[in-house]
């Protein structure tokens, strides 16, 4: 895998805002993989290209999964900041040639979270919600702490802190969100 040229690909096609915050998720989730004993590299990679299908407006990140064949449920057009996912790890496959599986699917469960996640998921999950360019939320501070302490903890306090804010902002909520912060309510 040639980090530079996947990172020269990235700053030329995301906004310097979206590339700032691309740069916070890799070191955090290099930082996360180093304090939980898992390997940095995948890390680093799923950080630099989780937001990789998050480019131009959402119209035309659903236009190019339709143009690639990548299936929609209904309510990822419901919730249209969620298909820059499943794009994401579309392309970091396709477009970026990524063979490890582990990294795409990280990158898949990003925004979302899903049930029993590996360490890697849990990683990128809970590194795109803290990363320190990331506004600060209630409770920021106490689930970075937990983040490199009892990642657990962190992703269900990050899942329930997402359920809050987009019902704060009565906006939908993707039940594997829901999902990610029942289970790792119960396990923590």
């Amino acid at each position: 895998m040639d980090f530079d040229w996947m990172d020269r690909k990235l700053r030329d096609k995301l906004t310097k805002t979206r590339y700032t915050h691309t740069i916070g998720v890799m070191y955090t989730a290099a930082s996360l993989a180093m304090a939980h004993k898992t390997d940095v590299q995948q890390a680093l990679i799923a950080g630099l290209l989780h937001d990789c299908g998050k480019f131009g407006h959402v119209n035309d990140q659903i236009a190019i999964c339709m143009e690639y064949k990548i299936p929609l449920e209904s309510f990822e057009l419901e919730m249209p900041a969620l298909v820059h996912a499943k794009l994401g790890a579309y392309l970091a496959k396709h477009e970026y040639k990524i063979e490890d599986d582990a990294i795409c699917n990280a990158i898949l469960y990003h925004t979302t979270g899903r049930p029993n996640m590996s360490l890697l998921e849990k990683i990128l999950y809970i590194a795109d919600y803290i990363e320190p360019w990331r506004q600060e939320l209630p409770e920021m501070a106490e689930i970075r702490q937990y983040a490199f302490t009892d990642i657990d903890r962190a992703i269900e306090a990050g899942a329930r802190g997402t359920i809050a804010y987009l019902t704060s902002l009565g906006r939908k909520i993707n039940p594997l969100t829901i999902q990610t912060m029942e289970y790792y309510g119960i396990i923590t």
